[in-house]
């Protein structure tokens, strides 16, 4: 009972700081979506600045430790969202989990040289790197209490216990009962309503990452006892602690902490009481990663498959079609230079340099196949190179040659790389990249220490190969013969990736769901990629090995596959000869640097972590941004998407230099098709039309806004836009002139030309919409006409590629939906405008602060007043709705755009859900509706606009809207 009761209280200190990093790997992940591999490199950066500061300096203990946790890790982590985090976000996944690879690096290297500058300045610094029994907040020695016979505890575990119950205490009060925290957990459940909602989103992941920062920083701090301080360990406790970040599903922080907690404490206890694995040397240290492999099998759901085009969007291949000599010529010329410098120009040092840079590309190459075709992040390369270079040396030492010893050195690194898959291909991104992890972790700890395999520290010997007359033990022989090998394998990469199962790949990685509806077989096809990923890493690791004539199982660990990978893909991981270039710069940066601007080992790590920081300007590396750059550069600038116009000032598309007058769009739309012209009748009430033949009258100032040119046509009007270069005012319907006595509606929303679209293709071309206070605008269409992409820019989710967008007659096209969610204009998106996981009470009290507002929105739906306390997720669609709409009847936007309000609902529902929209349209409020169904909408409706191929089709009052123009608006054709 002794034994239990002390594996569980010192299992509670190292899951206290489990707890502590993986509530600050939730609180980030949740905020801003990006998994940070450098959690634990900022523990490690405010550890060695707390040893340093009260060790070397002389502070004092406890209000040094404030000063990290409270002010050098919030301000580290505010530095690093405002200059990479923020950015990184909107890239892809795989140039994400690098770049934060990349921070990891980096990070305790520039803390270390910094601490060697400042002792070469003469500061009472001390050693850091791997300093173990060091003071913490505590009395230094430790003090110790004895509970038991046999069961103690000293200081410093009680310090963790107490200020970790604190700080789940803290946070417990700060997610639940203040508004900060609310506006946390609703980022974190919908970051795009939240800006929608006029809400800052960055400003919330800012004050998220300062949060997590300085959880890092307090468990660092707490560590520092326990770890010392060796970035290798702290690495190792990040990657531990991931594990109740799993178990909290990346998104609870309750249960995460509650993970780490117990995660350590299973630790103790598997360690302490497993006594059929004392023969296994290194397992009770790989426990926790068992379970991490184990807790991210189980626990982590499937990715959605489809969609990661969009994502993980391939630069354009500015030479595709040209001739060969066009597209390898610059490639062969470098090969062939690099072959005849080492018999004429290179010392035998620098052939030996270069050789060995060739030797590590091949090993890159491997990120090319896995990460390049397969869009798959392995951090397990290092491992498949170590046991391969271990197998060939064992074989070797038995009398194989080489090239037998080579070839089963890389069929079992291609195994190993299967056996890897097998079981972590289901997950997707950070966790298919923590799962190889796990695995090469424990490969490190557990399979390369069987002595029969590694041969103690000696390692084995890899002789290099003799081929008849051919010796390559010289470093130029070698350094030619690599040079051929280098070129056959990105040739046959190169030809993989242009042949029809390297199209299947592609497919794979862009559209999995796509590919496999084509019937490609996903699982299958990833599978070969992995193998064939982890066979080449063998190869060149046989390769290199036998370059510097040894092996031994601790040259290549997981933590320098890190650092590899960071390398590789910052140069850029699509193309092979990228890999090579890759190869070739970490063999001879570090040796330039030391001859020519440093000696310090530290440098060449940080400039290696900085290059993978980066991707968060060019995802796809910097040699795939050069003839990006280059190709822009000979066709003098970036042109203008097809279909838009250059835009000026305002974004009106430029008069037709022919000085043809434009086309009636009531005439026709963009299909060609004739539109009967509108019967002659009279606007109903509220729809602000004009007569047949009768001109707009210009805007008021007040329409116009403060600081507007009283020039008419500055003004936004409604007009059917068609394909010519103005709307024709005189044709279509118009704004209706007041009659004397009387003052116009103001126009609260207007869109003019606008055109606009994704990833480089246009899905509305040259738009005119607007809608006045109290006036509602139906917009109709098929799927695909544009209709929630005018909502987008109507609410400022996205900016139009032309034209311009007015918010009560002031120019807003630059604001982005926060700025126009603050003027006024809501957007209620497709689907249901709530937050899931938020209460009932919650999500009213994001919109209504004072809570009688929210009591007269009980008061008025009594249904919503019942569940107050059921999270908004668990509600029928017709209460969702409901929920969406309640808080505005209380407080009325000033435009309210509705995208599909009646999806999903029953007839009965949707009456309801139009009268709450006509009840607000009586409040003054101007509604952009869009709709599919035109029935139940043209019931409500004052004026109505047809959309259709990204263009306005009609326009007019909803009493002239005729069977034959819906027709021709749904279908395309006239009936």
């Amino acid at each position: 009972m002794g034994d239990l009761l002390v594996f569980v209280l010192s299992g509670l200190v190292s899951g206290a700081l489990y707890a502590l990093l993986a509530t600050g790997l939730v609180l980030s992940y949740s905020a801003s979506g990006l998994f940070n591999f450098a959690h634990g490199a900022t523990a490690y950066l405010c550890a060695l600045t707390f040893y340093e500061l009260h060790s070397g300096l002389g502070w004092p203990a406890v209000p040094t430790a404030l000063l990290v946790v409270f002010v050098l890790a919030p301000g580290l982590g505010w530095g690093l969202d405002r200059l990479m985090f923020r950015r990184l976000a909107r890239v892809g996944e795989t140039a994400q989990i690098v770049a934060t690879i990349g921070l990891l690096v980096a990070l305790p290297a520039a803390g270390l040289w910094t601490v060697e500058l400042l002792a070469d300045a003469g500061a009472p610094v001390k050693p850091a790197e791997n300093q173990f029994g060091l003071p913490g907040v505590g009395p230094s020695p430790a003090k110790s209490w004895q509970l038991t016979e046999g069961v103690g505890i000293d200081s410093d575990q009680l310090i963790t216990w107490v200020v970790t119950a604190v700080v789940a205490v803290a946070l417990w009060v700060l997610m639940r009962h203040t508004r900060l925290g609310l506006l946390l957990r609703a980022a974190v459940d919908n970051r795009s309503l939240t800006e929608l909602r006029g809400i800052s989103a960055d400003r919330l992941s800012s004050v998220a990452w300062m949060i997590a920062s300085a959880l890092a920083g307090l468990a660092g701090v707490l560590a520092t006892p326990l770890l010392g301080l060796s970035a290798h360990d702290f690495t190792l406790f990040l990657f531990v602690s991931a594990t109740a970040a799993v178990i909290g599903r990346f998104a609870s922080v309750p249960l995460a902490f509650a993970g780490g907690l117990g995660l350590g404490v299973l630790q103790n206890l598997v360690a302490g009481y497993a006594s059929f694995a004392e023969g296994l040397t290194g397992f009770r240290t790989a426990v926790p990663f068992l379970i991490l492999f184990a807790g991210l099998l189980v626990l982590t759901r499937r990715a959605r498959t489809a969609g990661v085009a969009a994502v993980d969007a391939p630069p354009v291949d500015h030479l595709a079609g040209a001739p060969w000599g066009r597209r390898w010529g610059v490639w062969a010329a470098g090969a062939v230079a690099l072959g005849v410098a080492f018999y004429t120009v290179t010392s035998p040092f620098w052939s030996g340099l270069l050789a060995q840079g060739l030797a590590i590309g091949l090993v890159f190459m491997s990120f090319t196949v896995v990460t390049g075709l397969g869009a798959m992040v392995s951090l397990a390369q290092g491992t498949f190179v170590t046991g391969a270079a271990l197998v060939a040396g064992l074989l070797m030492s038995r009398g194989w040659p080489f090239a037998a010893a080579l070839a089963v050195g890389t069929c079992v690194a291609a195994v190993l790389g299967a056996l890897v898959a097998l079981p972590a291909l289901r997950l997707g991104g950070r966790s298919l990249a923590l799962a190889t992890l796990a695995l090469a972790f424990l490969a490190d700890q557990v399979l390369f220490q069987l002595r029969w395999l590694r041969n103690g520290d000696s390692g084995w010997a890899i002789p290099r190969p003799v081929f008849g007359p051919v010796d390559l033990s010289d470093d130029r022989a070698l350094g030619v013969a690599l040079v051929v090998l280098v070129a056959v394998v990105a040739a046959g990469l190169s030809a993989l990736r242009g042949s029809p199962s390297g199209r299947a790949m592609l497919a794979v990685r862009s559209a999995p769901a796509a590919a496999m509806a084509s019937g490609v077989s996903v699982l299958r096809t990833k599978l070969l990629l992995f193998t064939l990923s982890a066979g080449l890493a063998g190869f060149g690791g046989v390769m290199y090995a036998s370059f510097n004539t040894r092996i031994t199982a601790t040259d290549f660990t997981a933590m320098t596959g890190l650092v590899w990978l960071a390398v590789v893909v910052a140069a850029g991981v699509r193309r092979p000869q990228y890999a090579v270039v890759a190869g070739l710069v970490f063999a001879v940066a570090p040796r330039v640097l030391a001859d020519y601007v440093t000696a310090s080992a530290h440098v060449p790590v940080i400039l290696f972590g900085l290059a993978g920081l980066a991707l968060a300007n060019d995802p796809d590396g910097y040699c795939a941004a050069v003839p990006v750059r280059l190709a822009k550069r000979r066709r003098g600038g970036a042109r203008t998407p097809a279909g838009t116009w250059p835009s000026g000032p305002s974004g009106a598309r430029p008069p037709d230099p022919a000085g043809a007058p434009p086309p009636d769009p009531r005439a026709s739309n963009a299909g060609g098709a004739a539109i009967a012209a509108p019967r002659p009748s009279s606007p109903p009430a509220g729809a602000h039309q004009s007569r047949p033949g009768q001109t707009p009258a210009p805007p008021s100032l007040e329409e116009r806004g403060p600081g507007r040119s009283p020039d008419p046509s500055a003004a936004p009007a409604i007009a059917a836009r068609g394909s010519g270069p103005s709307p024709d005012l005189s044709a279509a319907p118009a704004i209706e002139t007041p009659g004397p006595g009387q003052r116009p509606a103001r126009v609260r929303l207007a869109l003019r030309g606008v055109s606009a679209g994704y990833d480089g293709g246009l899905v509305l071309r040259g738009v005119d919409l607007a809608v006045r206070a109290g006036e509602i605008l139906a917009v109709l269409g098929p799927n695909g006409a544009g209709k929630s992409t005018a909502c987008r820019v109507a609410a400022g989710a996205l900016r139009p590629t032309a034209g311009a967008v007015f918010v009560g007659g002031r120019d807003a096209t630059r604001e982005d939906s926060v700025r126009r969610a603050r003027s006024g204009v809501v957007l209620a998106p497709e689907g249901r405008g709530i937050f899931p996981a938020l209460t009932i009470e919650e999500n009213l009290a994001l919109y209504l602060r004072d809570p009688a507002a929210r009591s007269a929105v009980y008061d008025r739906f009594p249904r919503l007043a019942e569940r107050r306390g059921v999270a908004a997720g668990a509600l029928s669609g017709g209460e969702q709705q409901m929920l969406a709409l309640a808080p505005l009847l209380q407080r009325p936007p000033e435009v309210l755009i509705a995208d599909e309000p009646s999806l999903g609902l029953a007839p009965r529902v949707v009456e309801e859900v139009y009268a709450l929209l006509t009840e607000l349209r009586d409040a003054g409020t101007a509604l952009l509706l869009v709709e599919e169904k035109a029935a139940e909408i043209l019931g409500i409706a004052d004026t109505v606009a047809c959309l259709s191929q990204g263009r306005v089709s009609w326009c007019g009052p909803r009493t002239e809207v005729e069977a034959d123009r819906l027709t021709e608006a749904y279908l395309g054709m006239a009936t």
